[in-house]
């Protein structure tokens, strides 16, 4: 059973959020951001009332570097979900409040969304006249002109998220272990991003994105200590339970030959 059939037929954990629900959440992040950008502008000594007219007016040369940039945010925070829920999952700080199988299933529709705007991020680059991008700019890492290090990064980490996610339908092929493996990979394409937002992104200097990357980034260092310590805690439990079963199989071994 695929995950759409999953998710279609059933809520996510304890709760009402589906995936239409989901997608119009989604929907408001992302038209949220963009206001966002445009009162930033009001604040920057726009008239309020020039701002509100031209909010959602597509014939500026600005207004699609509005929109990559807003699809940028959302992209970044809905990255920054799944990564965050599928360490939640994997360390299980979130049960017994939800269930494993379909928070996997949230882990995977969010990192699909996330990557649904990065490519919108993405496209919208290529159109825009303001500063636009080539295909082989926004493809291959470091060959703009535009900030090229931070801007590398940034097209970097997405292909490290692009990989990852390809991995939930490679699974039952690959293997757990490789799975896993290639899970950890999420924490270099985070920092990918975010350096790529917080020193190419235009709006890094206004105090609410600024919020939003100190924020996430703590979230992800706790939930990595926490993971590591876990995993440390696990290994020596496991080094302690082994003498005791090889002790308990000598024992019955022994039992047994007293016994013939």
């Amino acid at each position: 059973m695929n995950t759409s059939n999953r998710m279609a037929g059933n809520t996510l954990p304890g709760r009402v959020l589906k995936p239409a629900a989901i997608i119009v959440l989604v929907g408001v992040i992302f038209l949220g951001s963009l206001v966002l950008l445009r009162l930033s502008q009001a604040a920057g000594g726009m008239p309020v009332t020039a701002m509100l007219a031209s909010l959602f007016g597509m014939d500026s040369v600005q207004s699609w570097w509005y929109v990559t940039r807003a699809a940028g945010l959302t992209s970044y925070f809905l990255l920054w979900l799944s990564m965050v829920w599928g360490m939640g999952v994997s360390t299980k700080i979130f049960q017994p409040a939800v269930d494993g199988i379909y928070s996997y299933d949230f882990h995977e529709f969010l990192s699909l969304l996330g990557l649904g705007f990065v490519v919108l991020h993405v496209v919208v680059l290529m159109l825009d006249k303001y500063l636009p991008f080539s295909l082989l700019q926004v493809l291959i890492p470091f060959t703009d002109t535009y900030r090229p290090l931070w801007t590398g990064l940034g097209i970097i980490g997405f292909y490290i998220f692009l990989l990852v996610t390809v991995t939930f339908y490679l699974r039952s092929r690959i293997g757990t272990q490789a799975f896993r493996s290639i899970h950890v990979l999420s924490l270099a394409g985070y920092l990918g991003v975010t350096l790529h937002g917080l020193f190419a992104g235009t709006d890094s200097a206004l105090p609410v994105t600024r919020l939003l990357y100190i924020g996430t980034a703590l979230v992800v260092i706790f939930l990595t200590v926490y993971w590591l310590v876990m995993s440390g805690l696990a290994k020596q439990e496991k080094q302690l339970i082994r003498p005791q079963k090889a002790a308990t199989r000598k024992n019955a071994k022994r039992l047994r030959a007293t016994q013939r």
